[in-house]
């Protein structure tokens, strides 16, 4: 066996290794709440430490996602597949983008090692003999693997791997020596790291690299940066993103997709347009699962897409419903942007699912009747509603169209907590699909749909601490205050307040994922919100619609790409598909903001 095949087999060793971790610390942080939850409901007694565990195991399954998505090349990106920019730009474009991802990971690594050994001289104990910083050794060791793992991806010309390596060495260099005081030095940061991101650099470049060069600027320390990455992944309410996702992964890889589609289309059917409104129906379910991470356009879409064109909706027409789609359902349970919005904000996220609701429905119910008219006007065949063949599919699908009931009975009937009621969806998720139905039996499968979703929780758990890092650095700089001030000024009336925040909303949805922008923003508008009388749940649901309506808004919503990507489309043509849902939805925003009765009927009643 030569060098190569060796190193190749070693390599292939290591990444099962790295695999089987993370399935483990997946499982036990399914199995710790779900005990927890027993053990308190039945035997009147609880888990010693099981809260503090889940909670660092998220902080590893972050770093070790994050290290499998570098490994797969899946890192989030704005821009996607960028080839084409790059060989018309020509290899500089390139060498640069590789080069700041590269510099501003590893930057990442040494401040996380400095944070790590910060904590090692004032050790805190977690429990038992573990240690805080034992828990967070894991993020230096990670940034310096995903840092190796993007030049190795880089190329294979070892010639270029020295370049960009050399390159993100003289930055750091130049960067520390300056100090970044001079003006000119971080512009030429800025423009370097805007355009890293156009060309295809993953968004925690993006995020951590605004904060490195923020607190360099400012004498800050490095440190802070990875401290509060640490405190945001380990807060109690964020194991429910991970353990959420894992069930929306494993319903996603299974064949509940098709049973969905057939309940569904079995009992709306028979409307004008009963496939586009069972679209919408079915990519609102997952979504709320997936949290609009684009796993209901590359999963169900593939099933929707071609029934649509089967039944002679137009290309345009189902490109733009799928689209669309795809990001329906955020306001329902257990919707994790709903979740971090609650803990970000400090805003009691049951009532924040409670105001979601009426929302949620109307804006489904205008995109459906988009479909519905389509069904009208094009005269397009209908499925006859059969009593037999309902309660066939209602018998089939039953086991997973109890999920929402199961997770509000959990949560609202006082037998779980959100983190508890999240690992018991995940747990019956897995009973269901594997033991029940036996769809995720096969070879591999149950292993693929973990290892993927560990992959999509790292790709999302790494940006939410650089962004959070980022955040620090605008809430020591008081931006908030000095936002809150210059909006006072400048803006006296509270309905030109929301039209304003609207518009500033969408513009951000369109930037940025709407992981990092719960993170970065909302410690923005939060206070001006309060400033102008608006009721803290109204304000969130108002900037998670405007968020939904992000994906589909040029010039890079995330679901424009996803599309593109999954039906081969040309980006001008997806473009084109999505502007009347844009309509719609935008009609939709504007009835919910200036309408908050919508937003606080639910949450009024129920917590009277």
């Amino acid at each position: 066996m030569n060098i190569t095949a060796s190193i190749a087999k070693v390599r292939q060793g290591g990444h099962y290794l790295e695999d089987t971790i993370a399935i483990t610390i997946l499982a036990i942080m399914v199995l710790l709440p779900v005990g927890e939850a027993i053990a308190r409901n039945v035997f009147r007694t609880t888990i010693s430490g099981s809260i503090v565990t889940v909670q660092h195991l998220t902080l590893w399954i972050g770093a070790l996602g994050a290290m499998l998505a570098a490994r797969q090349g899946r890192l989030l990106s704005l821009t996607g597949e960028t080839d084409w920019l790059q060989q018309r730009l020509g290899n500089w474009s390139r060498l640069m983008a590789d080069t700041v991802a590269v510099g501003i990971t590893l930057v990442l690594a040494f401040a996380s090692y400095t944070l790590v050994s910060t904590e090692k001289e004032f050790p805190r104990l977690i429990i038992g003999p573990i240690q805080v910083w034992m828990a967070q050794l894991i993020m230096p060791v990670s940034f310096a693997l995903i840092a190796w793992r993007l030049l190795r991806r880089s190329s294979p010309n070892w010639e270029y791997r020295v370049k960009v390596l050399a390159g993100a060495g003289l930055l750091v260099f130049l960067a520390m020596a300056l100090e970044l005081q001079d003006g000119w030095a971080i512009y030429i940061g800025f423009a370097m790291l805007l355009g890293s991101i156009v060309l295809g650099a993953p968004i925690y470049v993006a995020l951590g690299g605004a904060a490195v060069l923020l607190f360099w600027n400012s004498w800050g320390v490095m440190a802070a940066i990875p401290a509060e990455s640490y405190r945001i992944v380990v807060h109690p309410m964020l194991p429910t993103i991970p353990l959420f996702t894992l069930a929306g992964y494993l319903l996603a890889e299974s064949g509940a997709s098709e049973r969905l589609v057939r309940l569904f289309r079995a009992w709306f059917g028979w409307i004008p347009g009963g496939t586009p409104v069972v679209t919408v129906l079915v990519c609102a379910f997952f979504t709320s699962f997936t949290g609009g991470s684009g796993v209901t356009i590359l999963a169900v879409g593939g099933l929707l897409y071609p029934m649509l064109l089967k039944e002679h909706y137009s290309k345009k027409f189902s490109t733009g419903l799928v689209t669309a789609s795809g990001s329906l359902g955020l306001l329902f349970p257990p919707s994790l942007p709903v979740i971090l919005y609650g803990i970000q904000s400090q805003t009691p996220i049951n009532k924040l699912f409670l105001a979601g609701l009426l929302p949620g429905l109307i804006l489904i119910i205008m995109v459906a009747g988009w479909g519905v008219r389509q069904g009208f006007i094009g005269k397009l065949k209908r499925t006859p509603f059969r009593l037999s063949e309902a309660w066939a599919a209602l018998k089939g699908a039953a086991w997973e169209a109890a999920i929402p009931v199961i997770i509000l009975v959990a949560i609202f009937g006082g037998y779980t907590t959100l983190v508890e009621a999240a690992a018991l969806t995940a747990c019956y998720a897995f009973v269901v699909e594997y033991f029940i139905y036996g769809d995720l039996r096969g070879k591999g499968k149950l292993r693929t749909a973990i290892v993927s979703c560990a992959t999509l929780i790292g790709g999302v758990l790494i940006i939410l601490g650089v962004a959070m890092g980022l955040t620090s650095y605008f809430v020591d700089a008081q931006v908030p205050s000095r936002a809150l001030h210059w909006v006072q000024e400048h803006i006296d009336s509270k309905l030109v307040f929301l039209l304003v925040l609207n518009g500033a909303l969408l513009i951000v949805g369109a930037l940025m994922d709407i992981f990092s922008a719960i993170i970065v923003v909302v410690p923005l508008i939060a206070p001006m919100g309060l400033a102008f009388g608006i009721d803290p749940v109204h304000l969130g649901i108002i900037f998670l619609v405007n968020l939904e309506l992000g994906f589909l808004t040029p010039p890079v919503g995330m679901n424009l790409f996803l599309s593109s990507y999954r039906f081969n489309l040309p980006l001008p043509e997806v473009y084109r598909a999505v502007v009347p849902y844009l309509l719609i939805l935008g009609a939709g925003l504007l009835l919910i903001t200036y309408v908050p009765a919508i937003t606080l009927f639910l949450p009024n009643l129920l917590t009277k």
